[in-house]
């Protein structure tokens, strides 16, 4: 791909940034005391304030918390995730970056911003934005860019409860030497 190509292909993704990735996705269930349970065990976060009610009613909170580590947790789609509807920026994205031969994708890293602890019986919903997409980048994975996805956060009130920037690498596998 000469230098020109690049730039207009580069510019092609530009135009991703600022969109929304599909519909605002509400979690299955609202936030519970038997998973904020199942994830202190699964994580040894002995902390009152997430499983015993009597430590938790005299704590500054008031009452169960959850650990903000979770926020994720409850809006992951799970393993049957609902069919989605239509298409969406993301798949949009995805066939742009094929049609170059960027085929493969890697998790990068995450990083959370918590704005208030969550209480059993918040409802959350997230919203995903494409925040940036970089320019061109050779890895020892391969060539890519990496992609920001801000995640937005929202209890059943639409209060905004935390937000998560997800960094994604979508690359031109390395072609393996002979």
């Amino acid at each position: 791909m000469s230098e020109d190509d690049k730039a207009r292909f580069y510019a092609r993704l530009k135009e991703f940034e600022g969109r929304q990735v599909g519909e605002p996705f509400v979690a299955r269930d609202p936030v519970n005391t038997p998973m904020v349970r199942h994830w202190c065990d699964a994580m040894g976060d002995d902390n009152p304030v997430y499983t015993d009610p009597e430590a938790a009613a005299s704590s500054a909170f008031g009452e169960l918390v959850a650990p903000p580590s979770m926020l994720q947790a409850w809006t992951m789609r799970g393993l049957k995730p609902p069919p989605q509807t239509g298409t969406s920026a993301q798949a949009e994205l995805w066939d742009v970056f094929a049609e170059e031969g960027f085929t493969s994708v890697v998790a990068v890293n995450c990083d959370q911003e918590y704005f208030r602890y969550l209480r059993p019986g918040d409802h959350l919903t997230h919203e995903i934005v494409i925040d940036g997409v970089s320019p061109e980048k050779e890895t020892g994975l391969g060539t890519g860019h990496f992609i920001n996805q801000l995640y937005t956060f929202r209890d059943q009130d639409g209060e905004k409860v935390g937000t998560m920037l997800f960094r994604l690498f979508k690359f031109r596998p390395r072609r393996k030497k002979d």
